[in-house]
């Protein structure tokens, strides 16, 4: 049971993670439907820095240096969002897809380029980062905790602050919900969501690098991040676009994913004899049951997925 509360706490601080990004480009009033890309670019950000640090290179530098750069390029990813959708007003659903597309097609031949320029027998699309990864890690018995766990904490707590307690949030979600009002009284709308973009492609880029590095020491990247972008919008809508609730959300959703990790186990599941591609699917299945039932009473903001035109009232 231990293990299954280690796997669910990590799934579920990447779900968060990823989850409040979209959560602020979305009260800016752009959809992040891009989620799934801009985590395949911060893991690769990450995934590479830890693969080209050199040996010795202390435990701290690796932290900082990995969450750096899987955050950089994660909102350099999302910028192809902003530029597109915010100032060529281009379909936010469309061009969301498109960077899902190219992020992993792009990823796998950088990967396999970096890999045979090392090695020319080398055409793989995998990164191992075995002892980089253990900077991360600490145990306490046979817990094993990571410092990203920390990071999702203390992350949430920033959004709520940020979102509900500054000027900064309450001016982001005006524009998410009447744009023609908040520029009337001196918001620069196109600013605030190039903010929010530029914030979800942070917080995705970080979701990205926690996702790859949850239990595993390699990754092969053209499997892309298995859908946990789509699996974030899902727990974004649950959760009512509200931190505290995104929380709640991410733990329950972490929770099915976690299962399909430990169900052997755990006796009682084991004995079920039941596949282990249905665990898989166990927390899609989930997504798709819940926002059933609970999308009717949904209360996205208003203005999201609607290009802002400065000319229009």
């Amino acid at each position: 049971m231990l293990l299954l509360l280690q796997y669910t706490i990590i799934f579920a601080s990447v779900l968060c993670l990823v989850a409040l990004g979209g959560c602020f480009s979305e009260h800016s009033g752009v959809i992040n439907l891009g989620l799934e890309g801009i985590m395949v670019m911060g893991a690769l950000g990450g995934a590479v820095t830890m693969f080209l640090l050199p040996e010795g290179t202390s435990k701290l530098v690796i932290v900082l240096a990995t969450t750096f750069f899987a955050v950089l390029i994660g909102v350099i990813y999302s910028c192809l969002l902003a530029v597109a959708s915010i100032n060529f007003k281009a379909d936010q659903t469309l061009i969301g897809t498109a960077m899902n597309l190219l992020a992993t097609a792009a990823a796998t031949v950088f990967v396999r380029a970096m890999n045979t320029a090392i090695n020319p027998d080398n055409v793989s699309s995998s990164i191992q980062y075995i002892q980089p990864k253990k900077a991360f890690l600490k145990y306490f018995g046979s817990f094993e905790f990571n410092w990203f766990m920390v990071m999702a904490v203390v992350l949430l707590v920033v959004s709520y602050i940020l979102l509900y307690k500054t000027k900064f949030g309450l001016r982001l979600m005006a524009c998410g919900e009447n744009p023609q009002a908040a520029d009337s009284v001196g918001i620069n709308v196109y600013k605030m969501r190039w903010a929010g973009v530029l914030i979800s492609g942070f917080l995705g880029g970080l979701g990205g690098i926690v996702y790859i590095t949850a239990g595993v020491s390699e990754w092969k990247f053209d499997m892309g991040v298995a859908g946990f972008g789509f699996l974030a919008l899902a727990v974004m809508i649950f959760g009512q676009w509200k931190p505290t609730k995104i929380a709640g959300a991410a733990l329950l959703f972490g929770l099915f994913r976690a299962l399909s990790n430990v169900y052997t186990g755990i006796d009682f599941l084991a004995g079920l004899n039941i596949p282990s591609t249905v665990y898989n699917m166990l927390p899609y299945i989930i997504s798709l049951i819940v926002l059933a039932f609970t999308s009717k009473t949904s209360k996205a903001p208003k203005a999201e997925g609607i290009p802002y035109d400065k000319g229009m009232r």
